[in-house]
């Protein structure tokens, strides 16, 4: 983590994969050919549906839990591997930087929420080019459990020294929005990551708009629009 903004401001924490950048279908097709080395043969759509947890939480969705775990690490490493040869190809979404932008302007300290590698992380940063207004970035490194579990969440806080009740998650999974709650933080939904609006509703999502585009067109008409200011 690299926290550098002062105390006493809001966090603005983002998800990064699915909400920021366009990968969702990129690790379902990379987790699909790494389990497929292992022998192990799962449909595309039951790995889409787990995208957006941790490679632990991951594995147990679409091989059960029940499972010899021996190649669980093997299995992550192939993905990872596989995934890191689409680095130079990750495209963000329209608006994904000015988003962030505009809501650095309005107040907010930025943190990427990511329980992806340090590589991942790095590699995404790189694609957006929005490190002039990002505060912080969690990866696996800053926890051991992952979403929907609110750890995440949790480590995204303690970045920048901010309270659940002075933050807001953006996320497009229903584990976001999941583990957002859990950690006492309200979470926009996005449908960039082939969630529904109703899934997302569903789960707890204040708000759920289509892409970082349409969200930044309404950004003062939601969560967004001020950073609660707490002390001097």
């Amino acid at each position: 983590m690299t926290p550098h903004a002062p105390p006493n401001r809001g966090a603005a924490l983002f998800d990064v994969d699915g909400t920021l950048v366009d990968t969702n279908h990129l690790h379902t097709l990379t987790w699909w050919l790494a389990l497929r080395q292992h022998g192990h043969t799962v449909p595309m759509a039951r790995i889409h549906r787990a995208v957006g947890m941790g490679a632990d939480r991951l594995l147990d969705a679409v091989l059960g839990q029940g499972r010899r775990s021996d190649q669980d690490e093997a299995i992550a490493n192939a993905h990872g591997t596989l995934y890191a040869t689409w680095f130079d190809t990750l495209a963000p979404f329209e608006g994904a930087a000015e988003l962030l932008r505009a809501t650095a302007a309005r107040g907010w300290r930025i943190v990427l929420a990511s329980s992806a590698s340090e590589e991942e992380v790095a590699a995404v940063r790189a694609r957006l080019g929005a490190d002039d207004v990002i505060d912080a970035a969690t990866s696996s490194a800053d926890v051991s459990v992952t979403k929907p579990a609110p750890d995440l969440v949790r480590a995204a806080l303690d970045a920048v020294g901010a309270e659940p009740e002075d933050a807001v998650l953006v996320g497009d999974t229903v584990w976001d929005v999941e583990a957002a709650g859990r950690a006492g933080v309200p979470c926009v939904g996005l449908l960039t990551g082939g969630t529904t609006r109703r899934e997302l509703e569903d789960a707890g999502a204040v708000a759920v708009h289509d892409d970082p585009l349409t969200l930044l067109r309404h950004i003062d008409a939601g969560p967004l629009a001020r950073p609660p200011r707490r002390g001097s």
